[in-house]
């Protein structure tokens, strides 16, 4: 039986022009010659076509971030980190990517996660004027890059989008410790819960104390709650037992390990770990990083995390450079009866106890800090007992964090934003950088 297909489709020219004709090399000797091709030479540096139909999307995204010389902080393969469609999953699984694509939506959210400064609108939004100087911003300097959807009408194709976003990076990646994901269908019922449930619960005229407030909010946390807002760990493959952390690898955990001491120094922080001792709650870190080695092993090796099964952990110390200390912890991941081993590098800070110093790494309190600094001042202003009101917008406030758990925050802040808008689905939403 005979079977459609098509190969290099022609398209129609006017008004497109082939890139290679006479014609489309003048074009572009021109514009070298005037200085507008700056963007392009580290975009092809980086080129990669997509390795599905509807992964146009992804593909896109990824040439940007690598052109932005942003780090993924976790490898591609072998020894290289760098982006690649497999490992933008964060918000759409890939099945789902596969067969029906993804949004525009869920592609900001991803560039945002990603460690991306964006911004976004549609065309009903925003002018002609404003996107030509986009376009001009980004032909002049290889520091922002344009990524647009639009009607293809006019080249007889089907698809038909009108949006577009300005990508840029930040000058440092945010999300270092923490960050969330929509990954898993919970988000929707999360994201409501943060935005519209919480200003009610404490709003409750029995909340009168920062305790109470904390106790609705925790205690009414939905189900899978842990898997929507996450600690951000480094994992690598275990080729030597011996081997020291390199020079890069302790930089990216020394940053995770400033960020997890202030927010351990926060007021709001101290509160939440006394509520937590009050509950007898104790997060293992030895069960978060088993969870999180066999991530590391379906990342790592390209297979579905529901074949690998973690038999046993090893939190062990290794040197870094300087002879500066860091926190590894191996798992011996195993599927279909082959082992592989995996190294999650963990952040940690220390206290003084009585019995001596005392190592802590990121668990629940500090998740739940984090999070709370990042929802809106407006949450809180439903509070009855103004005292309490002043008090607990004090222990939320942005201007008393250090600069580099605001940005932390920050980057959480403009993820619910997204998060929101995604889940609301507004045709008409705009979808600008969200506000901090």
């Amino acid at each position: 039986m005979a079977m459609t297909s098509v190969y290099r489709r022609s398209l129609p020219s006017p008004p497109a022009i082939d890139f290679s004709s006479p014609e489309g090399k003048k074009i572009f000797n021109e514009a070298l010659q005037k200085g507008t091709m700056e963007g392009f030479f580290k975009l092809i540096s980086y080129f990669q076509t997509q390795s599905e139909p509807a992964y146009c999307g992804l593909a896109s995204l990824s040439v940007v971030l690598n052109a932005l010389s942003i780090d993924p902080g976790r490898k591609w393969k072998g020894p290289w980190r760098w982006f690649d469609e497999s490992m933008l999953d964060c918000c759409e699984p890939l099945e789902v990517v596969k067969e029906k694509g993804i949004t525009f939506e869920k592609l900001v959210c991803l560039a945002h996660c990603s460690g991306a400064k964006v911004e976004a609108f549609r065309t009903n939004q925003s002018t002609i004027d404003d996107f030509r100087k986009f376009v001009v911003t980004c032909s002049v300097s290889d520091n922002f890059h344009t990524i647009s959807s639009y009607d293809r009408g006019v080249f007889k194709q089907l698809f038909r989008s009108l949006v577009f976003m300005l990508i840029s990076r930040p000058h440092r990646e945010p999300g270092l410790l923490y960050t969330l994901t929509c990954k898993d269908e919970s988000w929707i019922s999360i994201a409501k819960y943060l935005k519209e449930d919480v200003p009610r619960l404490v709003s409750s005229q029995h909340v009168d104390t920062v305790e109470k407030i904390l106790s609705v909010v925790f205690k009414s946390l939905p189900s899978k709650f842990n898997q929507f807002i996450r600690w951000v760990a480094e994992i690598r493959i275990t080729e030597d037992v011996n081997q020291h952390l390199s020079a890069e690898e302790k930089s990216r955990l020394n940053l995770k390990q400033v960020v997890l001491k202030e927010v351990h120094e926060t007021e709001l922080f101290k509160h939440i770990s006394k509520f937590f001792s009050s509950m007898d709650y104790e997060d293992i870190l030895t069960y978060s990083a088993a969870k999180a080695c066999c991530q590391g092993a379906e990342i790592l090796s390209g297979c579905s995390s529901k074949g690998f099964c973690c038999q046993e952990t090893c939190v062990k110390c290794v040197k870094g450079s300087g002879e500066a200390e860091g926190t590894v912890v191996t798992g011996v991941v195993v599927r279909n009866g082959n082992e592989q081993r995996v190294d999650l590098l963990v952040p940690a800070t220390q206290t003084d106890c009585e019995c001596g110093p005392k190592a802590n790494y990121p668990a629940g309190e500090d998740v739940f800090t984090v999070l709370l600094l990042a929802l809106t001042p407006q949450t809180w202003l439903g509070i009855t007992d103004q005292a309490l009101m002043h008090e607990m917008k004090q222990l939320v406030s942005m201007a008393s964090l250090p600069t580099m758990l605001q940005e932390e925050v920050l980057h959480l802040r403009r993820q619910l934003q997204l998060l929101k808008r995604c889940q609301e689905n507004k045709e008409e939403e705009d979808f600008a950088a969200p506000a901090y």
